[in-house]
């Protein structure tokens, strides 16, 4: 287990705490990284349906998933066996039966169909399918809307959660500055893309990597004009600029990085526009601190760059740490105008204020940790326009 069982239990109390204000008795946990999080469970399942299964006033959760994975949860888990529940394999993919109506079938079992059931209904993990399935098969209990209750409880880490971020920011280190290096004239986006990876999985001499819950992404040239590109086969040209979006993986725990670089001369434009972006990337650094909500960083970056012209309607960054695919993002706060959560020491974050105008962008990005006194960042590399003159990198 990536935890010792106490740090899970402290966990399951958290939850339950927060199940108990919003009146639920019974909670069908569904997303990968929240099972993770709940009971240690670890595994590439969750192309098919699985779940933990919290009750209100029982010590263990119990999981329930495919029957080929349920030794995977007695590996990885701190779970009696005997709450170990695997469904068989007729139910996966089938026509005819459900994942969901075995669920419904264990509920009436162990007597929790007729009590007030939370399930987490924003989520790529759980189905229409799913729900509709639940309502047939326990029609004396009450479904509610449970979304983002276990995230919420995740959004303050423990200080073994943030000695595994900063591993991963080891990794995304070395990875970032592989990128970097091959990035040329010339050069396959594919072969560079293939590089990061092995870099990311290969890890450092003292620990290795995990595969991100986000693939490398490599915009190039006019491509650059958005940010959620990969690569292709086709190879970089004199002029290009590209940016690289990344992320360290441990242990399912995420530390991601931006960085862009130019492939010889960069144009006025992407020099002035490298410039806005990260004097409110530091901008927003050297304010960020417990007691302060999440809009104050957005108003501390909109009035450093304001001068500039430029405008960004989108966020400039949101809580991360924990996750699988196909996002690392927690989807709880955001640091954008009106969100009044309020930092707290271990929340961690991505800041990423990237911009993306018609034909170019630059993106320059941090993970970091809010500390007792302000914030610091998990990986340290320049964060200027890394300019790139034949076989020499520069910033």
């Amino acid at each position: 287990m990536a935890f010792g069982t106490a740090e899970y239990k402290e966990r399951i109390y958290k939850t339950k705490e927060r199940m108990s204000k919003q009146g639920i008795d019974v909670l069908l946990v569904t997303d990968p990284a929240n099972m993770n999080y709940l009971s240690g469970y670890d595994g590439w399942s969750f192309y098919v349906h699985q779940m933990l299964i919290i009750m209100i006033d029982e010590e263990q959760p119990i999981w329930i998933g495919r029957g080929q994975d349920a030794n995977g949860a007695k590996v990885t888990t701190w779970l009696y066996h005997e709450n170990i529940i695997p469904y068989p394999d007729d139910y996966v993919q089938s026509n005819t039966k459900h994942p969901m109506d075995f669920v419904a079938d264990i509920l009436k079992q162990i007597g929790q169909d007729n009590r007030t059931i939370g399930v987490e209904m924003e989520n790529y993990y759980f189905t229409a399918k799913c729900y509709e399935q639940l309502k047939k098969g326990l029609p004396n209990a009450s479904l509610k809307d449970a979304t983002l209750l276990v995230n919420w409880v995740r959004l303050v880490k423990s200080d073994t959660e943030i000695e595994y971020m900063k591993r991963a920011a080891k990794i995304v280190e070395k990875a970032m500055m592989k990128g970097i290096e091959l990035i040329g004239e010339g050069v396959r986006e594919c072969d560079v893309a293939a590089e990061i990876f092995h870099t990311q999985i290969k890890g450092t001499p003292e620990f290795g990597g995990d595969y991100p819950a986000i693939v490398p992404l490599l915009p190039s040239g006019e491509k650059t004009s958005t940010p959620h590109l990969t690569w292709t086969d086709e190879r970089y040209k004199k002029g290009d600029t590209v940016i690289l979006e990344l992320a360290g993986c441990y242990k399912r725990y995420h530390s991601p990085l931006a960085r862009t670089v130019n492939i010889g001369k960069p144009s006025e434009e992407i020099k002035t526009l490298s410039d806005v972006v990260v004097e409110g990337l530091n901008a927003c650094l050297d304010m960020i601190k417990p007691g302060i909500a999440c809009e104050e960083i957005e108003e501390t970056w909109r009035k450093t760059i304001e001068k500039s012209g430029i405008v960004k309607d989108s966020r400039i960054g949101y809580a991360m740490g924990l996750n699988y695919p196909p996002d690392w993002g927690e989807h709880t706060a955001s640091i954008r105008k009106g969100d009044k959560t309020i930092l707290q020491p271990n929340m961690t974050f991505h800041l990423i204020p990237g911009v993306w105008l018609d034909q170019y962008g630059f993106e320059a990005s941090e993970a970091l940790r809010v500390t007792e006194n302000g914030c610091e960042t998990f990986a340290s590399l320049p964060r200027q326009l890394f300019i790139k003159d034949g076989i020499l990198t520069k910033n």
